[in-house]
């Protein structure tokens, strides 16, 4: 059984719990060692958020929102390649390194484990970015231009999380933004 999920000590573990999972990771997570490290218990993490389960849950929506957060920030017709620009840029920032590893990390779980906590995340997160490009077009541009936008700026993420060489990747960027002009 789990508190309230507004709870001020809930909010407080979740948020340090994120913070704690930027930067080592969700997928080995034990709930002893991360007690240890956030000042609480096992127990308390399991009577907060109801299982192990629960709490990868619960930090996975917490990336998402970060993630939710940017993307916000693209409504409005802009048009496919200046928002792609934003995005990139966002990511390209050293300080959003940690997340976009966990998103990584969370992205492949969720497809080698389609089941329990991490079920849905890359789905979801597909989804999400779609949504806010869609929203950068004018209605009844070419899904098919979109799903190719995500498609690289995902392997340039992933190609800068493995080579930190952001020069490169962002100029391999634009040069299919360019393309897409």
């Amino acid at each position: 059984m789990t508190q309230d999920s507004a709870s001020p000590r809930r909010t407080e573990l979740l948020e340090a719990a994120y913070r704690y999972g930027l930067d080592r990771g969700l997928a080995d997570l034990s709930l002893r060692p991360l007690a240890a490290a956030i000042g609480s218990s096992p127990r308390v993490l399991l009577f907060l958020f109801g299982s192990k389960d629960g709490l990868i849950r619960a930090l996975l929506a917490r990336a998402r929102a970060d993630e939710l957060a940017l993307l916000d920030r693209l409504d409005g017709p802009l048009g496919l390649a200046a928002a792609a620009e934003r995005l990139w840029a966002w990511a390209a920032a050293p300080e959003h390194r940690p997340l976009l590893r966990l998103w990584v990390e969370a992205y492949g779980r969720s497809l080698v484990e389609p089941d329990g906590a991490w079920a849905g995340f890359a789905k979801a997160t597909v989804d999400d970015w779609l949504a806010v490009l869609a929203a950068c077009e004018p209605a009844g541009a070419d899904p098919a231009r979109r799903t190719l936008v995500l498609a690289v700026l995902r392997g340039a993420i992933l190609d800068l999380l493995a080579t930190d060489d952001a020069d490169r990747t962002g100029a391999a960027l634009r040069l299919h933004l360019g393309l897409l002009r």
